[in-house]
């Protein structure tokens, strides 16, 4: 059977537009002469709707949308499999199903319903959702579909050492379905992405491939919603392991598999280090932006490394002409601070505008004399820098209908070192997942084919500027030494004592780190949506108290 891997970008809650597109590439698909054609996990409604499925009216909706999809598709000689909510029709429990429609002839001829609901890290399925008591096999064109969603793929007792679920339903059904050739596999999928996710779910599904001698296919959502990234990266896998068809990361996409000739359509992979990304922080920024309802957007330029690698991203993302920076000299800024954000403007392409922060600061501190009276200056009166930075470009974000992106990175949230309106003040924290170290492999990346970033920038100490002579050292220790306690203790939860003899770091030196750690989670949650590339992201999937004491 040939069949279209149909990869879209749905906006959540736009069941018009999903469903255009869905009738859209329906269409493409038939007129390529797929036989069948298979899109995304709730690609009407778009994933993920959170608390929006306590809405019967968006319930509704949904039903309503994947009958016009029947109807508008009914004269294609294809058969249709999309991901949307079906009421569960229950007495108690969750009143919704997370389910896959197969629709032919104008109408829907079957529906399976997902059983397996994660609960870790960023999902939250079995607050919503109903699981399915039991699944069935379907039949496309006397091909025998075991049709799965997403995390009923993700239980092979042969690939995890440890399973989360006692059930395994893609066992279950090729079970049911015997030894016949002629079946397939097909698991749709919002599957979001971190570094590292995509060889993770392709060798899953090779082992599953190899295990049953069944062609395996997953068709992914591809976009951003808020935090999450979808890199689409959608395939097919031979019954041997083998890479069958391969539609594009981080791009909406069509291609096309035949099941019995076992070949396929495979787009080239970006093997550049760092390519994926930095792709995903782009499709993040631009879809957060225009989802968002927006089209430009504001970056507060320091002439320092986050700062350019977030304004290069916007650009990327948004066009130069949808990027303004802006920068904001204060008495304590080096030449280079409004220097080297020139150049970088000119590189891009961007408008830049400067306003200087002397006079504003000081009539702060006039303001305040009276009352510090007798202290010293202190962080209060940095801040008071950065807050007034804050402040303008909040000014010129309502002025200008220009979103505001943060510039901070996961090294700089997770320790604290930030400050609350003032630079973390915006509407999305572009690398707020990218350690400062990685910040300079992705500046590396993006002039790999010329100096977009300017090499003064790279090569400058890090420094917020807020005093004189003032480095990022001053407070913290080196970034090759803070990351690697960082990534293992705020992404891998180890403790002080195994990362450090892990390291050879000193255990006084890791236990100050842990404590900035723990002493600001009351701004992590204040943050602006943090942009996920790692496994374990500050946001929704990383839940801690603020009001705790935590021994280390």
């Amino acid at each position: 059977m040939k069949i279209a891997l149909a990869q879209i970008n749905p906006t959540i809650g736009d069941f018009v537009g999903n469903t255009a597109k869905i009738i859209e590439f329906t269409r493409r698909a038939a007129g390529g002469g797929a036989e069948l054609v298979v899109f995304s996990e709730l690609v009407i409604c778009g994933y993920p709707p959170a608390d929006l499925l306590e809405k019967t009216s968006f319930v509704a909706r949904a039903g309503q949308a994947v009958a016009e999809v029947a109807a508008a598709t009914a004269s294609l000689p294809i058969a249709i499999i999309c991901g949307y909510v079906t009421p569960a029709n229950l007495t108690s429990g969750k009143h919704v199903r997370n389910s896959a429609a197969l629709l032919r002839h104008g109408r829907i001829e079957f529906i399976q319903s997902k059983m397996l609901l994660p609960f870790y890290d960023v999902f939250d399925e079995q607050r919503y959702f109903a699981p399915a008591e039991r699944q069935e096999l379907t039949c496309v064109k006397r091909v025998s579909v075991a049709l799965t969603i997403c995390e009923d793929a993700w239980n092979d007792k042969g690939f995890w050492p440890a399973r989360l679920y006692a059930v395994d339903p893609v066992e279950d059904l090729m079970r049911e379905a015997g030894d016949g050739d002629d079946k397939v596999i097909i698991n749709i999928s919002a599957s979001p992405y971190w570094r590292g996710k995509r060889q993770v779910r392709f060798e899953m599904l090779a082992a599953i491939a190899k295990r049953h001698r069944t062609p395996v296919i997953l068709v992914n959502q591809v976009g951003g919603n808020d935090s999450l990234i979808f890199d689409g990266s959608s395939l097919a896998i031979g019954p041997d392991g083998q890479l069958l068809a391969q539609a594009e990361a981080f791009e909406e996409d069509l291609v096309f598999v035949d099941t019995k000739a076992l070949s396929g359509d495979i787009r080239p992979k970006d093997r550049t280090p760092y390519a994926g990304i930095y792709k995903a922080l782009v499709l993040g920024t631009r879809d957060y932006v225009r989802k968002c309802g927006f089209s430009k957007a504001l970056v507060g330029l320091s002439g320092g490394i986050d700062s350019a690698l977030v304004a290069s991203i916007a650009v990327d993302a948004l066009g130069k002409e949808n990027v303004r920076g802006v920068t904001m000299p204060s008495q304590y800024s080096s030449t280079g601070s409004v220097g080297d954000s020139r150049a970088l403007a000119d590189t891009l392409g961007i408008q830049l505008d400067q306003i200087p922060i002397e006079g504003l600061f000081e009539a702060y501190e006039q303001a305040l004399a009276p009352i510090f009276a007798g202290t010293k200056p202190d962080i209060t009166e940095e801040n008071i820098q950065s807050r007034i930075r804050g402040g303008l470009l909040m000014a010129m974000s309502n002025k200008f209908g220009a979103l505001v992106l943060t510039t901070g990175n996961k090294s700089e949230m997770s320790v604290g070192y930030c400050t609350l309106y003032g630079d973390m003040v915006g509407a999305l924290a572009v690398i707020g997942d990218v350690m400062k170290s990685r910040v300079y492999d992705l500046c590396r990346y993006v002039n790999r084919a010329r100096e977009v970033i300017p090499n003064a920038i790279l090569e400058k100490p890090p420094s917020a500027e807020l005093r004189p002579g003032q480095k990022d050292t001053d407070s913290l220790p080196p970034y090759d030494v803070l990351d690697p306690i960082l990534e293992a203790y705020v992404e891998r939860y180890e403790n002080p004592e195994a990362i450090a003899a892990q390291f050879g770091f000193d255990l006084e030196l890791v236990r100050s780190v842990v404590k900035l750690v723990e002493r600001s989670e009351y701004k992590r949650q204040q943050a602006a949506p943090v942009l996920k590339v790692t496994e374990k992201a500050f946001g929704m999937g990383r839940r801690f108290p603020i009001a705790v004491k935590v021994q280390v």
